[in-house]
Order: structure tokens, then C-alpha cells, then sequence
């Protein structure tokens, strides 16, 4: 039997990235990007409103919901995009778009939608909101990042 050399001598970023280290990448820098966005939502008075997405007014239900979706979408990321998330430079680039993304398809179409409101209502606090994700998508590149990074 002969080894691949290949394997021995590529560069870390050539190699792909096993499923269960991008899922564990994802759900871990979710919980990251979810804890900040969170704090920053609590201290906006967001939380109530996200947890009437379920009928309650509870920031705690709200911060759940909030945490439910942080670590979805962070698995979802790094599980597609893996591939751009292996150099800090187009980790970050990208993740700030997927951040404007979940920005547009959240707080823009799909909570109005579900609680009568306008959609593409561009208000001071969507831009608040704006700023949120993109911090959320920048914490959670900065914590898979690394790990889609090492070897193993």
C-alpha cells in the first residue's frame, strides 16, 4: 500500500472539513454569536417582542427562541460555507453578508409576516437590528473559523 502524499503535504485549508466539525463549529459559535446578540437584544427590549412570535411576552422565552435560531443558523452556515471559512479574511467577509441575509429574510420578511407587520420596514431600530446580526455572524466566523482551521 502507498500513502497519498498529497494528504501529508496540503495546505490546511485545502482539505475538506468533516460534517460533525462543521455542525460542532456551527452549534458552538452560534451559542457565541447567540450570547452576544442576545445581551445586546435584551438591553434594546427586544426580547418580549421575539417571544411573541409564541404568544408570550417573557424575555427568557424570547431569549430561548433567540438561542434556538442562533444555533440553527450557525450550524447551517458553517455546514454550507464551510469551504470560505478557512482564511480569517473571506471568514469574515462572508460571514458579515450571511449576516445581512438572516438581517433581510428575519426581522424584514419572515417576523412581520408572522405578526402582521409591514415587511422592508427600514426603521431605526431594523438598522439596530442590522448592526445585531452582523455582530452575530462576525462572533460566530470568529469562533468556527479556527476550528474548520485545525487539524485533527
Amino acid at each position: 500500500m502507498t500513502a497519498h502524499a498529497s494528504t501529508s503535504t496540503s495546505s490546511p485549508g485545502s482539505q475538506a472539513v468533516g460534517l460533525g466539525r462543521r455542525i460542532l463549529a456551527g452549534a458552538l459559535g452560534g451559542i457565541a454569536g447567540g450570547l452576544v446578540f442576545g445581551a445586546m437584544m435584551a438591553t434594546m427590549g427586544m426580547l418580549p417582542m421575539l417571544a411573541g412570535m409564541v404568544g408570550s411576552t417573557s424575555p427568557w422565552v424570547g431569549f430561548g427562541i433567540h438561542m434556538m435560531i442562533s444555533v440553527f443558523f450557525g450550524v447551517v452556515f458553517t455546514a454550507v460555507a464551510s469551504r470560505w471559512l478557512r482564511t480569517w479574511g473571506t471568514g469574515l467577509l462572508v460571514s458579515m453578508l450571511y449576516g445581512i441575509v438572516l438581517w433581510v429574510v428575519g426581522p424584514l420578511v419572515v417576523m412581520p409576516m408572522m405578526m402582521g407587520g409591514p415587511l422592508f420596514a427600514f426603521t431605526a431600530g431594523s438598522m439596530m437590528s442590522l448592526m445585531g446580526h452582523v455582530i452575530y455572524a462576525l462572533v460566530l466566523s470568529a469562533v468556527a473559523v479556527p476550528m474548520l482551521r485545525r487539524r485533527s
